[in-house]
């Protein structure tokens, strides 16, 4: 009779707890609302008639100009790539091999899709659409400075849209030295080898 009790005890229990988030036509049966209904104001919400300040809104837009503590960028050099309102001749990061292997992997992830890994701009994108990427290693580009390079990446250029929210900052940067390394390669003569490499060349 003890065991049927807690049988049917159990029954109960588990049929007034059961989740309220399942289909049903009718209303739960709420023991606790579980906090579903709060009395409080959420940010960015419109009340009509309710809010906290004219507007009806329960928060304040921030200050014009404001900007959050660690997210100031008022270095236009290392921003921007940018000084004097020209773009800069050469990069603002020391160059090393740990920069090129960086720059490599962003370059391959982000670039590379139309770009292709040399940048000569057949990568598998161009292949699926009417519009071609610049050849990275014309003319025009390898006589860009490298702060024109950087802003094209950041914020595009013509048909390619900028990367400024997908890239940071020093990835930017890095990406610019290893397009700079490509150029290098594809234009690169056996002067540029050192001696006692040149032998391993043949």
């Amino acid at each position: 009779m003890r065991i049927l009790s807690l049988l049917g005890l159990a029954l109960v229990v588990l049929g007034l707890s059961g989740c309220a988030n399942f289909p049903s036509r009718t209303r739960p049966i709420e023991i606790m609302d579980d906090m579903d209904r709060q009395q409080k104001y959420k940010a960015q919400t419109l009340y009509r008639g309710k809010g906290l300040f004219g507007d009806d809104r329960a928060n304040r837009m921030p200050v014009a100009g404001t900007v959050a503590v660690g997210h100031l960028k008022d270095d236009d050099v290392a921003y921007r790539g940018i000084t004097g309102g020209q773009y800069i001749g050469k990069m603002p990061v020391k160059l090393d091999a740990a920069l090129l292997k960086n720059g490599q992997a962003k370059f391959n992830t982000y670039c590379s899709p139309c770009h292709d890994r040399t940048g000569s701009g057949q990568g598998v994108v161009p292949k699926r659409t009417l519009w071609l990427p610049t050849n990275l290693h014309e003319d025009r580009v390898v006589a860009m400075p490298d702060g024109e390079i950087y802003d094209v990446i950041s914020n595009g250029r013509r048909t390619m849209h900028g990367y400024r929210y997908q890239i940071l900052e020093a990835d930017r940067w890095a990406i610019v030295a290893y397009v700079r390394a490509l150029q290098r390669s594809d234009r690169g003569t056996i002067e540029n080898v050192p001696e006692e490499l040149r032998a391993d060349l043949r």
